[in-house]
């Protein structure tokens, strides 16, 4: 039986996150990386029933500790040193929404979905709706898959939309572990430009300089005052949609404008990384195998292909023109997951230079998303 307590819950994914740091010590466990160990011991935790798919502990993280996490790994970063890989982050992340629109055609066209919504819809409005829905998360993320929900009405196709989420949530965890594999794949790293901006950032914490007690409540509570403050300007100006814009905005202002301020927030950068190990690992327990097996195995298959072809697409363009596989890998993680795990995943595997920018073009994708799966959707009825 799943254990309910959130505190309980909340002790568990703290305790994977910290076998994954561990694992880190093994050979295996430095092939995968703490971000996969994390991610799979969370969904075998969560489908043999050790803790729930749905706690008010995942609502606690998502809502409270994710928006923290932006600014502890934005505290050091030089918005002029990030300005060029920005640039560059921003091409890879529109070739990876290209390679979205060409999955989900893909998709549409290898996997039959016409029967998956009951209800007064042609088979061609059916395709459209879904088409249009997976577009929008896999370029934005869940605001925009909520608008795309209302656009084309299945959201009130209750059984359909839960089988979708919860086949997102899915490939979500899967997709995760698949990126952060990418890297250790000689084969395919060798097929790249090298990353050449990485040693012109300065963003990275001094590891000579003591991390105290005092250091960690400076940074722990100047970034709860940016979420605060980012979260009353979003309020006034119901910009809902741009929260991690302005709180990733406000953080590189105070970075860029009071270095000083920076230099005495030491730890900020490995407790955000601590937490974003929490992060996955919520995000891991909301995968429930069992109900998208049930209830829509035809989902499985078509999100796969979407994905496959995603990549794969990506992939051939970021070769064409020339972008470093770990660009690619950022640029992708910001589209199919959002610009909360972008930075995180760049973190976790030392791309520094990756974080401020993974934030950026997440963002971008919040923008876009709604707008091209609305296109898509139209296009296609």
């Amino acid at each position: 039986m799943a254990v309910n307590n959130p505190v309980w819950v909340m002790a568990i994914l703290f305790g994977l996150s910290a076998i994954g740091f561990l694992s880190e010590r093994t050979r295996l466990g430095r092939s995968l990386t703490s971000t996969v160990v994390v991610i799979l011991l969370a969904i075998v935790a969560a489908n043999i029933g050790l803790i729930p798919h749905n706690s008010i502990a995942y609502d606690f993280v998502f809502s409270y500790v994710v928006p923290v996490i932006i600014p502890l790994f934005l505290f050091k970063a030089n918005l002029r040193q990030m300005a060029t890989e920005a640039s560059r982050l921003s091409g890879a992340f529109l070739l990876a929404t290209v390679a979205t629109v060409i999955g989900v055609l893909v998709a549409i066209t290898l996997v039959d979905v016409s029967q998956l919504v009951v209800g007064n819809r042609s088979a061609q409005e059916t395709e459209a709706a879904i088409a249009g829905l997976f577009a929008s998360t896999y370029i934005g993320g869940s605001v925009n898959y909520a608008a795309l929900g209302e656009v084309t009405g299945l959201i009130r196709e209750a059984s359909f939309f839960s089988a979708a989420t919860a086949v997102d949530n899915l490939y979500s965890a899967l997709y995760l572990s698949v990126l952060a594999i990418l890297p250790a794949w000689r084969w395919l790293a060798q097929r790249f430009s090298p990353d050449s901006s990485e040693v012109i950032v300065d963003s990275v914490p001094d590891s000579k300089s003591a991390v105290t007690a005092q250091s960690l409540t400076y940074s722990l509570a100047l970034a709860l005052v940016i979420v605060a403050c980012s979260d009353a300007v979003v309020a006034w100006l119901d910009w809902s949609m741009y929260r991690y814009a302005v709180i990733t905005i406000v953080t590189v202002t105070i970075a860029t404008t009071f270095p000083a301020l920076a230099a005495k927030l030491e730890g900020s950068f490995e407790l955000g990384v601590a937490l974003s190990m929490v992060f996955f690992a919520a995000i891991a327990a909301g995968a429930n195998v069992q109900a998208v097996i049930t209830l829509a195995p035809i989902l499985i298959v078509f999100t796969g292909v979407l994905l496959l072809v995603h990549g794969v697409s990506l992939l051939l363009l970021g070769r064409l023109f020339k972008l470093s596989l770990p660009e690619l890998i950022v640029a992708s993680n910001a589209a199919i997951l959002g610009a909360t795990t972008a930075p995180a995943l760049a973190a976790a595997k030392g791309w520094q230079h990756l974080i401020t920018p993974g934030v950026l073009v997440g963002v971008l994708g919040y923008a876009l998303g709604t707008l091209v799966g609305t296109a898509l959707y139209q296009w296609l009825l």
